[in-house]
């Protein structure tokens, strides 16, 4: 038996999920490139809780996100954004669709409070690493173009929990929907997290890697774009 739940988030998981994906991607070799020397993990911790809950509530229509909860000590530990594509936001009866993984709303004067707490946050990268991702933007944008894709867009498991199945039960509860709607799923994922596509089957389509010692890394940095076809699986 698993031993987290995987359920929707709230914007009161906005100090927990800027925890546990600041950490998650703070042992990227590159992602940490993004910032300014000296810049230390609970500093961006801080500032991420603090655009959060913003950024959470941003374009609700397609947006849905996911959380994995340790049934123990009730933390979170794992979480996923997806994006769903246009067209494919309401059932046949009108409701929202995947609405058990869409955040819910809150008052007017809650999103003022959360846009003021958002400008308030110190987010500013590394000069000169802006283009980072251009030529993965560059080949991701004819393929999403092709047909109507899920759009895994976030995936983050915090480092204590890596190696539990968490980040594999996160994306296969996007599968499930996935397999009730009849869409595939696109992914642009990183060395560390192939091994979950794979093995939910996932295919990749492309990769992009580049040498990071332009942004003064000493490795390489790869992307690689992968496809989960419902159709093509069953």
């Amino acid at each position: 038996m698993a031993a987290w739940k995987i359920e929707r988030c709230t914007v009161e998981d906005a100090a927990a999920l800027a925890r546990n994906n600041m950490s998650a991607f703070w042992e990227d070799p590159t992602w940490i490139l993004l910032w300014p020397e000296g810049t230390t993990r609970e500093f961006l911790i801080e500032q991420c809780a603090k655009r959060q809950a913003r950024n959470m509530l941003r374009d609700r229509e397609h947006m849905r996100h996911l959380k994995a909860v340790d049934l123990g000590t009730g933390k979170i530990v794992g979480y996923a954004r997806w994006i769903l594509p246009p067209g494919h936001t309401v059932t046949h009866d009108g409701g929202p669709q995947w609405d058990d993984a869409q955040i819910p709303d809150v008052s007017d004067g809650e999103k003022r409070r959360f846009e003021e707490l958002t400008l308030s946050a110190r987010w500013n990268g590394r000069s000169g690493v802006s283009g980072m991702d251009d030529k993965n933007y560059a080949v991701m944008k004819p393929i999403l173009a092709k047909r109507p894709y899920i759009k895994l867009d976030y995936l983050a498991v915090h480092p204590e929990n890596k190696g539990k199945g968490i980040g594999t039960a996160l994306v296969a509860h996007g599968i499930r929907q996935s397999e009730e709607m009849g869409l595939p799923i696109f992914a642009m994922a990183f060395k560390a997290g192939l091994g979950i596509y794979t093995r939910l089957g996932f295919k990749e389509v492309d990769r992009v890697i580049q040498d990071n010692s332009q942004w003064g890394g000493v490795g390489e940095y790869g992307a690689y774009f992968m496809i989960y076809d419902p159709i093509k699986v069953l």
